[in-house]
């Protein structure tokens, strides 16, 4: 089913850029699996859904333009406010458990943006036996979350799938460990215990040996870890993996036998994988690419789950303790102040977006892939073998959801300002 009435001038707008953007698709292609808030790691498949379909044949549409027509004659796609004959159903895979690293999508659901741009949204949560990828490539879902490194490997190894909205504007992730273990650079790793997850999650930090010319085979050695902070707190491990939004939090949830207090910031020496040079893409969305050139009604669709999504992490950046409520209500595992510290920290790996939300950062992709070709991991093998081929991702989707939601929303965040938030005991 398809939306009924549009502004005509978002129609046009749209129109217009999707036009402007014919021939530049070359420009716009270029160039592995994390999880624990960042990613889930290699598995099995998720839940199967039913794809959206209505029997539109894409061959009657202009490629690359929304121009199906519904049947009121009226071109198809459609913005907020508008009516529906009817919704497209439509299954999200994420690539973790319900919590606040998705709110935009939660917010998306709860405050009806989905149901504005007529989608019918289903939310499949992640795990540990997900590869959110895998499932799009296999037609489990019809838009995934995934990290851009993990995806470009499964996307190696066959997977036909494009990146569409790039959500997450910068890394996230840390090595965090104790104030009085010294290590304060990558260089520090040295002769020490790193804790790391693996299933993907580890690229950055042999980025980061390799920078500062650390061998991981013999000048490290290299801990698999939980995806909690147990370790760190034990002393089993010297420095261990994190984000910013959610392992970093439970360190400063827990209580320090010293004092009986909580740890402060203070307590800990924390290194950005982002400010040290060597951060990765992470959450994007993902669609499968040979129904996005062919089928028109899918692209029309991904267009409209953009859009939605960007209204959500809008109101998430807008409002951040009503969209704790919301992942909270979704039944996240967590408490109310992790939930929002999380939704602060994400914010801040969104938010300003100068291009407007979604919207790639070529810069930071190249980065991504070269790292990705560049770094070897213990057995020398690396990421990518070759840089991807062309379709790897495309501008043109979120630049459409952007002029399809006009005026009616702030898509950079220039102003953003994260608030100040107060963790307690276990995240409670």
């Amino acid at each position: 089913m398809r939306k009924r009435l549009r502004m005509a001038s978002a129609a046009v707008l749209a129109l217009a850029l999707a036009t402007a953007a014919c021939g530049d698709d070359d420009d716009d292609v270029g160039s592995s699996d994390t999880t624990a808030d960042g990613a889930a790691p290699e598995g099995t498949d998720a839940t199967a859904t039913t794809e959206a379909s209505d029997g539109t044949d894409a061959s009657d549409s202009t490629e690359g333009a929304d121009t199906t027509e519904a049947t009121d004659g009226t071109s198809a796609g459609g913005t907020a406010g508008g009516e529906c004959e009817g919704s497209d159903p439509v299954t999200l895979q994420l690539q973790w458990f319900i919590q606040a690293q998705f709110g935009g999508y939660y917010a998306a659901l709860d405050q009806g943006y989905f149901e504005d741009q007529c989608l019918d949204v289903t939310i499949a949560e992640g795990g540990v036996d997900i590869v959110p990828q895998q499932a799009l490539a296999d037609g489990q879902a019809d838009f995934a979350i995934a990290w851009v490194p993990k995806a470009l490997q499964t996307r190696e190894q066959g997977a036909d799938i494009v990146n569409i909205a790039q959500i997450f504007q910068r890394s996230g992730t840390l090595q965090v460990s104790f104030a009085d273990a010294g290590i304060e650079s990558p260089a520090d790793f040295a002769g020490k215990n790193i804790g790391n997850w693996g299933f993907g999650n580890e690229y950055e930090i042999f980025a980061a040996l390799a920078s500062a010319d650390l061998d991981p085979a013999a000048d490290v050695t290299l801990v698999q870890q939980q995806f909690d902070m147990a370790a760190l707190l034990a002393g089993d491990i010297d420095a261990a993996e994190a984000m910013t939004y959610n392992e970093y939090a439970q360190v400063l949830e827990a209580e320090n036998p010293e004092t009986g207090e909580l740890y402060q910031p203070e307590d800990f020496n924390v290194i950005s994988y982002e400010e040290a040079g060597v951060g990765m893409l992470q959450d994007a969305i993902w669609a499968d690419a040979a129904k996005l050139e062919s089928d028109a009604e899918y692209r029309d669709i991904a267009v409209r789950f953009v859009a939605a999504s960007i209204q959500g992490w809008a109101y998430c950046r807008d409002d951040p303790e009503a969209c704790r409520d919301i992942v909270v209500a979704a039944g996240s595992q967590l408490g109310d102040s992790h939930q929002l510290w999380q939704m602060n920290e994400v914010n801040r790996l969104i938010w300003p977006a100068p291009d407007g939300i979604g919207v790639l950062d070529v810069e930071a992709w190249d980065r991504t892939v070269q790292i990705a070709q560049d770094t070897p991991n213990l057995e020398g093998a690396t990421v990518l073998s070759a840089p991807p081929t062309d379709g790897a991702y495309t501008t043109d989707i979120a630049t459409e959801a952007i002029a399809l939601l006009g005026d009616s929303i702030d898509t950079t965040g220039e102003s953003f300002e994260p608030i100040e938030v107060t963790l307690e005991p276990g995240g409670a």
